[in-house]
Order: structure tokens, then C-alpha cells, then sequence
């Protein structure tokens, strides 16, 4: 009888395994699954309201603060309370859209000393009132989602549930970063959201799936109603649509602000004042970085140009351009397209023009990306500058035109020509607070300015803007009182929030260290997206590759410290503060000069070590947390907090952000010695 009741028992074990094992890897999907659809519906929030809330194509950190906090939020309510927020969430997501479709929440945005290009819109509610409010509704949003993810996360070990938490992420934008280089419009990512919803949702309860089923079904229809209809696409940048010209052609929007007509080049128009300057007989080559709608290449093709490399960041913006324009310029053997970034195509390219041209790349709107949270630019530095020198001729002319909207904007750009040529440009229409043209080169004689548009500066001319504070449309070095403001009123509103969620915040004491990690790992994602838009170009893929780089630099930590004994987190402080030196030490832009493949990997390296040592750190701390939730939800609230830092950045550069980085890490050192200490003396 022994032998059976051995068989038995062996059995009953068996099935226990096999029943855990199951039951785990349930879990585990679970909890990939939601981890996608946060990270997918985060990066949707950020791209929709851009387009929809013309304020926020310029503040999209906004929303990315936002959706940290709603993270940290919905970790902390998860911890403590048993009542999920997570089925709220597709009644606050149609509620918000609604709100965004159905009212006017854009706002003036002109200024003197900030300049903004989209001041067409409808004067609404103050800035620091609806940056606030929708702030706070997306943390809303998000922290119903988070609720569902940290439901699951917490029925695992902290690093196992962190693995499976990071590959949801990185399928999630991965994902979503497909359908935008697709085109897909947003009632694409609405019903994909909406599907994934409903399906971690459904419990078996006809009258929830059903109410449920209708919030989705509201929001997919307005979005629907918004993404379907003749002369409209998604780029990955922006939504666009067109209208007929009445001179030929078609008039474009960019989120529904008009940016430019095309024209017949035998009409009357500005494009022509560059070739007029010049005494050279025929333009010869050139380059021409912001074609988009064929205007410039068609004037250039008219005045003789031999050849014409047209540079153009968005390829939906491009493919219109070449289907309406009245003259066809994009058909003419003579014209190359090159879908880039300007300043990306520019440093990839040895080649040398009669002519560059920046052809109105920024005058009413800038490129939206997941990154981009202010108006920058790297087109208008003092090295760009230097790098369009560099590639012309001899006998070379640069030339730009812009609506500059303010005579301080022109005199800057002025002053950047005057820095880098050696003969003064030639400004034209500089008080008009309109078209305003600026022409430079180095030979003598070469152009013939009309009187009175040779620039000299002034005493009020603001200085040229560098790579490092690539800020070319804040006058002077410093934070906007409404961002103070909007600051003030969102670390309030964080607060509140947190202290609702969380209850008493005495157990937050145990994780001061894991805090300071977060808002040093934001400060660090951040600056790799402006050293890899500047090395890289400001494109989408260059984004999107940015943030699963550092995805799966986490993952890869993650990984490692479950496989191997790593040093004492004494010793991998010190290999982190040695990776931030060598950060400090090698400037991003000092690689530009490298060959594409040199910079990408020794961009990599630079970028990418601190944050892999920063993780192996942070996964030694997480792998021991007994409560993974509240640790968790403390290091997306940190990194809250490293988003409003972020702007610091205004005043001292990017650069300078690693000592903000570098003093938040020796606050996690010493949090975790102290904390140590005080567990060994209690002991």
C-alpha cells in the first residue's frame, strides 16, 4: 500500500505544479496585457491631444507628467485599497474625449518673449488653467489603467512582475509606433484600445460588459467621426487635412491650423527675393530643407537650378504636396525627395550646394514628436549654422524666410548669420512682423541687397542659441512665470492626489531611494532624446527607437541581476557616477562629426550605460521590496517630479541636467544607507 499512497502523494504534487504554473502564467499575460495597453493608450493620449489642443503640440510633457503621475497613482490605490479603479476607466476615457471634441480648450498663445506659431485659434481659458485641468484628467485616466496593471504586478515577485511589466511596455510602443509610421488615423488606436479593454474587463456580467461596451463605443465613434472624411490623413507627426486653392493647388492644415497654400510659380510671390539677391546667372544646386509643399522646388526649377535635393521630414505632407501642386515640381528628373530630418540629412552628407535654403520649416508649427515638450529647434543653432557653411560652395549663398512674428526673432537669426559668415546678411522685412528674409555668404560683392537690408545688431539683440540650449524662440535664458505657475498648480494637485491614493505617507520613508532613481531616470530619458534628435534627426523612429532602447536596457538589467551576483550597489554607484562624467566629458554634439555608424555607436554607449548601471542598481533594490507596489508607485512619482525638472533645462542646457541627475542618485545612495543603517540598529 506504501507504494501507492508514494504514487499518489508524487501526483497530487504534480498537479499542484502544474496548476501554479498556470495560474502564474495567467498572471503573467495578464499583466503583459495591461502593461500594453497603458503604454499604447499613454502615447496615444500624447499624440490625439496635440493635434486636438494646439498648446499641448508644444508642452506634450504635459501629458507625459501627467500620465507618470496617473501611474504612480494608480500603483498606490492598488496597495491598499480592494476595489479596482481599473473598470472606471473606459467612462473617464470617452468622458475626456468628449470634453476635448465638444468644447474650445485651446487658448491664445502669442507673446513677445515666447514665441508660439499656431495663435490663429480661438482665445479659450487661461494657459495655467487648462494645462492644469487637462494635466490632472489624464492622470485620472491613467491611474485607472495603472490600477489593472498593479492588480496583477502585485501577485508576483517584484522582478518577475517588473520583467513582464517591461515587455508590455515595449510591445506597446513598438506597437503603436507601426501604426503611426502607417498612418493609421486615431479611430485605428481607439478600437485596438477599446478591444484590449473590454477583454481584461470581461467578468462574466452581461449588464458591466454592456454599459462598458457603450462607453468604447462613444469614443470610437467621435473619434471615428474626426479620422474619416475626403482630404485627411495622420502622419507620424500630425493630423493633416486640404482644401482647394483657388489659384490651383491645395491650402494645408497641420491639427487644423493653416500653414500653406501652394502656388502657381507665374503668380506673384515672395520665393523668388533670394534668387533676386543673388548675381549669380542660375541658383546651380541646391538644397532645399523644408520642401514640403513643393513651392520652393518649383520657384528653384523655374530660376534654372541644375539639381534640386528637396528635404522633407513628413512623408504623408510630402506625398500631398506632390499630388496637388499645380506645376508638379516633385515629376522633374532635376528634383531628388529625401524623407529626413534637415539637420540629420545635412550632417549624413559630404555633399556641397550653390544654395541652401531653409524653406519656412517652422513658422506655424513644429515637429510633434514623443519627445518633443517646448518649442526647440537644431535647425537655428550656432552649429547648424557653421554645418551650412561647411557645405556650400565657394561662391555659395545660404538663405532662409519665415513669418518670425517678432523683430527680436529675426535679429537673433541675423546675429547666428553674422557670427558664422564673413560678409553682414541681408535682412529684409525684419519690422513687418511677417515674411522676413535673411541672406548670407562669404563672397564678397556676391549679393545685391536692397537698400537699407544690410543688419547690423543692437543693443537688444539676443543671442545666437546653441546645441546644448537649442531655444531659439525664448528670448532670454528662463522659465516662463506660467510655467512657475502651471508647476506650482500640478506638484499641488500631485500631492493631494498622491496622499488620497497612498493614505498616510509614513511608509514612503522606506523608499526615498527608489524616488530619487526615478526622477533621475526621467532626467536621463530625456536628455537621450535630445542627444539622438540632434545626432539623429527629430523623427519618429528616432524617437520611437530611443524609447525601447531604453526599454530594453531596463529589461536587459532586470535579466542580468536575476542571472548573475552583481557587485555591491556601492560599486555600481561608482561605475554610474564614472558613466555620467564620460556623459559630461564627451558633449553630444562633439560626435556629429563622426561617420553615421561610429555615432550611433558610441551615442549608444554614452546614452545608454548609465541607464543600464542605474537599473542593475534599481533592480537590486526592487528585488528584496516586500511591497513592490508602493515602491513602484514611489519611483513613477519621482519620475513626476524629474519631469517638472525637465525645464531647468531652459536656463542651463541640457548638458547641465547631469548634475540635477548625478545629486538625485547620491540622494538614493544615501537614502538606502541611512534606511540600512536604521534597519540594523531596530534590528
Amino acid at each position: 500500500m506504501i507504494p501507492n499512497i508514494t504514487v499518489q502523494s508524487n501526483t497530487f504534487k504534480e498537479n499542484d505544479l502544474m496548476w501554479q504554473t498556470t495560474t502564474l502564467n495567467k498572471v503573467r499575460f495578464r499583466l503583459t496585457a495591461s502593461a500594453f495597453l497603458l503604454l499604447f493608450v499613454e502615447l496615444a493620449l500624447i499624440r490625439w491631444l496635440g493635434a486636438n489642443i494646439v498648446y499641448l503640440a508644444y508642452f506634450s510633457n504635459f501629458v507625459l507628467i501627467g500620465s507618470f503621475l496617473g501611474i504612480g497613482l494608480g500603483f498606490l490605490w492598488a496597495s491598499r485599497s480592494e476595489r479596482s479603479l481599473f473598470p472606471l476607466a473606459p467612462y473617464f476615457l470617452s468622458a475626456f474625449i468628449i470634453f476635448v471634441k465638444l468644447f474650445d480648450v485651446n487658448i491664445e498663445v502669442g507673446g513677445s518673449d515666447l514665441i508660439f506659431f499656431a495663435d490663429q485659434r480661438p482665445v479659450g481659458p487661461p494657459r495655467w488653467l487648462i494645462l492644469t485641468v487637462v494635466f490632472c484628467v489624464v492622470a485620472v485616466c491613467v491611474a485607472c489603467l495603472a490600477d489593472g496593471v498593479a492588480r496583477s504586478f502585485s501577485k508576483l515577485k517584484p522582478l518577475d512582475a517588473y520583467r513582464w511589466d517591461l515587455v508590455g511596455s515595449i510591445a506597446g510602443v513598438a506597437f503603436f509606433s507601426v501604426l503611426s509610421f502607417a498612418g493609421c488615423p486615431p479611430v485605428f488606436w481607439a478600437v485596438i484600445a477599446g478591444v484590449i479593454l473590454l477583454a481584461l474587463l470581461h467578468d462574466g456580467n452581461f449588464k458591466n460588459l454592456f454599459l462598458r461596451s457603450i462607453a468604447v463605443a462613444v469614443f470610437v465613434v467621435f473619434l471615428a467621426i474626426e479620422s474619416i472624411g475626403p482630404n485627411k490623413a495622420w502622419s507620424p507627426y500630425y493630423a493633416l487635412s486640404w482644401e482647394d486653392h483657388s489659384s490651383g493647388g491645395v491650402v494645408m492644415k497641420i491639427n487644423d491650423v493653416a500653414t500653406w497654400g501652394q502656388a502657381d510659380i507665374n503668380e506673384e510671390s515672395p520665393y523668388g527675393f533670394i534668387y533676386d539677391m543673388s548675381k549669380k546667372q542660375d541658383p546651380g544646386e541646391v538644397l532645399i530643407i523644408g520642401a514640403g509643399s513643393g513651392n520652393d522646388v518649383a520657384v528653384a526649377l523655374g530660376r534654372g537650378a541644375e539639381h534640386v535635393d528637396a528635404v522633407e521630414i513628413d512623408p504623408k505632407l510630402l506625398k500631398v504636396a506632390k499630388k496637388y501642386h499645380p506645376n508638379k515640381p516633385y515629376d522633374d528628373p532635376r528634383v531628388e525627395t529625401h524623407v529626413d530630418d534637415g539637420r540629420a540629412f545635412l550632417e549624413s552628407s559630404s555633399k556641397k550646394w550653390d544654395m541652401i535654403l531653409l524653406a519656412l520649416p517652422d513658422s506655424l508649427t513644429v515637429v510633434l514628436g514623443q519627445g518633443s515638450v517646448r518649442l526647440e529647434s537644431y535647425l537655428f543653432t550656432e552649429e547648424a549654422v557653421e554645418s551650412y557653411r561647411e557645405h556650400l560652395k565657394p561662391d555659395g549663398v545660404f538663405a532662409m524666410y519665415n513669418f518670425m512674428r517678432e523683430s527680436w526673432l529675426v535679429d537673433r537669426y541675423a546675429a547666428t548669420l553674422a557670427g558664422e559668415f564673413s560678409e553682414p546678411p541681408c535682412v529684409i522685412d525684419a519690422e513687418a512682423r511677417f515674411l522676413s528674409v535673411l541672406v548670407a555668404t562669404d563672397t564678397p560683392g556676391l549679393l545685391d541687397c536692397p537698400s537699407g537690408s544690410n543688419w547690423s545688431a543692437s543693443m537688444d539683440t539676443p543671442s545666437p542659441v546653441s546645441d546644448d540650449q537649442p531655444f531659439p524662440y525664448l528670448r532670454n535664458a528662463h522659465i516662463p512665470g506660467f510655467y512657475l505657475l502651471t508647476t506650482l498648480l500640478i506638484l499641488l494637485f500631485s500631492a493631494f492626489s498622491v496622499r488620497a491614493a497612498a493614505g498616510p505617507l509614513n511608509g514612503f520613508r522606506r523608499h526615498y531611494d527608489v524616488f530619487f532613481m526615478g526622477l533621475a531616470f526621467l532626467l536621463l530619458e530625456t536628455k537621450n532624446v535630445v542627444q539622438f534628435a540632434l545626432l539623429f534627426g527629430t523623427t519618429w523612429f528616432v524617437n520611437a527607437l530611443v524609447f525601447i532602447s531604453v526599454l530594453f536596457s531596463v529589461l536587459l538589467a532586470v535579466e542580468i541581476s536575476q542571472r548573475v551576483r552583481l557587485p555591491k550597489p556601492k560599486i555600481l554607484y561608482l561605475f554610474l557616477a564614472l558613466s555620467l562624467a564620460a556623459n559630461w566629458i564627451i558633449p553630444a554634439e562633439s560626435l556629429l562629426s563622426l561617420s553615421p555608424v561610429l555615432r550611433l555607436v558610441s551615442a549608444g554607449t554614452l546614452a545608454f550605460l548609465p541607464i543600464f548601471i542605474a537599473n542593475l542598481i534599481f533592480a537590486e533594490r526592487f528585488g528584496g521590496e516586500k511591497d513592490s507596489t508602493v515602491a513602484f508607485g514611489a519611483n513613477i512619482l519621482g519620475a513626476v517630479l524629474g519631469g517638472i525638472l525637465e525645464y531647468t533645462a531652459l536656463m542651463i542646457g541640457y548638458r547641465s541636467l547631469l548634475f540635477i541627475v548625478a545629486a538625485a542618485y547620491a540622494l538614493a545612495l544615501l537614502s538606502d544607507v541611512r534606511e540600512k543603517s536604521t534597519n540594523e540598529l531596530s534590528f
